[in-house]
């Protein structure tokens, strides 16, 4: 039998095997969750945890240790991410249109990172740049695991008012979210050399990083646009039928902005609002969006696999009662009362206010913002703000992914949409 079966296999075969395993239940376990109260990240990261507890590898994949992938990582994951949310929502950008967005990036944020930060002070005893940076980092609605309250594919008719809040809400608050983590390292980086640091933080990380990147996100974009959908027929992207131009789209963005020293993260799902809205009913929408989902699950499934796998080599073991009191409060009190705050008198049912304010889902995109304020601080032990920061995103994956499925259900029905139909079908039909 030796003869017929190599046993055990090279690393090279079983990580081949593994990957195509990987594909394959990417493609699948959607399906097969749909009707059930899980989400793909909760299996994701019980994968991770399995294989990182019976086929340990030589490297620990812990954070605290890798910093520099983790945000390398996901930073990659996060903007694809945000081309694939930008692609899909239908709703034409304006101020009265978007007000639920406004209301989720002011009030509600500014609340959140207030909140967090007091929390970090008087219950975690953080200095106050750390304390910052922890609100930076917990503020924001997570872009990746947030994919089962966002709106559905390109002119699917999925596009309540809770979804579109949720989904441009997570493309949009980078922009708030990451001005205080330049604020952050900017006070850490001042206690050290006492320079001033309050006229360059506001003129450059608020004003020009928000205008540049938007800016330069709307202008690529149009620019994309135009050589997608406007050029000569024989020319023009949208012939090619291939959906990879949207994460060509994504990486030249990304870069421009990032060499503009300017928020990537916000001029991408600018500019893929400006794509779709240069030809809004074009097929080929459909495709960028769907090439870009697909890419995006691929690599999130990969992080929480190693999520997983941190999970059961140590991560939370620098966790004290002050770390898991404070990740209660800031999921199940901060962003709950954030939310209802920046929604009062907004125009939509009781029920739909209290979905909108419980879902701020944690994940891959607070783990960049850790990764990257850390990397540019000086910080003796990092191990349990990551403690911390997985402990969040942990509960944050169990509690609304076990919620997520009967309250959008509940939600569908409520606005007389068969949550058991087809996409085909002629009820989500463009």
């Amino acid at each position: 039998m030796s003869d017929i079966f190599s046993w055990p296999p090279e690393p090279y075969i079983s990580a081949l095997v593994g990957i195509g395993v990987l594909i394959a239940l990417v493609a699948w376990l959607p399906l097969a969750l749909k009707r059930l109260p899980l989400s793909l990240p909760i299996v994701c990261i019980a994968i991770g945890a399995a294989l990182g507890h019976y086929a340990p590898t030589p490297v620990v994949p812990l954070p605290s240790a890798h910093p520099v992938f983790v945000e390398h990582f996901t930073e990659l994951v996060v903007i694809i991410a945000l081309m694939g949310a930008g692609l899909k929502i239908d709703r034409v950008f304006g101020w009265k249109r978007w007000a639920v967005t406004w209301r989720l990036l002011g009030p509600t944020m500014l609340l959140t990172i207030a909140g967090v930060t007091m929390i970090g002070v008087w219950v975690l005893g953080l200095p106050l740049p750390l304390a910052i940076l922890l609100g930076g980092v917990m503020a924001p609605t997570d872009p990746v695991l947030a994919a089962d309250v966002q709106v559905g594919p390109p002119r699917s008719g999925e596009e309540d008012e809770v979804r579109f809040g949720l989904t441009s809400e997570a493309g949009l608050n980078d922009g708030l979210a990451f001005p205080f983590v330049n604020l952050a390292v900017a006070l850490a980086a001042a206690s050290v050399t006492g320079e001033a640091w309050a006229t360059k933080w506001v003129l450059h990380s608020v004003i020009w990083e928000i205008v540049a990147g938007a800016g330069i996100g709307w202008l690529v974009g149009q620019l994309f646009g135009w050589i997608t959908f406007h050029i000569p027929a024989e020319s023009k992207l949208a012939q090619t039928g291939d959906g990879v131009i949207a994460i060509a789209a994504t990486l030249i963005i990304y870069g421009l902005c990032e060499m503009a020293q300017s928020y990537g993260f916000l001029g991408v799902f600018v500019a893929a609002m400006a794509i779709r809205h240069a030809h809004r009913s074009h097929e080929f929408q459909r495709e960028m969006h769907d090439f870009t989902e697909q890419i995006e699950r691929i690599a999130m499934m990969a992080g929480l696999l190693l999520f997983g796998g941190a999970l059961v080599s140590g991560l939370l073991a620098p966790l004290g009662w002050p770390e898991i009191l404070a990740a209660g409060i800031i999921l199940l009190v901060v962003r709950p009362v954030a939310g209802a705050i920046g929604l009062l008198g907004f125009k939509a049912g009781r029920s739909e206010k209290l979905t909108l304010a419980f879902f701020g889902i944690r994940g891959v995109g607070s783990f960049y913002y850790l990764a990257y304020g850390l990397n540019h601080m000086e910080d003796g032990d990092q191990s349990r703000l990551w403690a911390l920061l997985s402990l969040v995103v942990l509960v944050s994956v169990l509690l609304h992914g076990l919620t997520v499925t009967p309250v959008m259900r509940s939600l569908d029905r409520h606005h007389g949409r068969d949550p058991d139909a087809d996409e085909s079908s002629p009820g989500h039909a463009a």
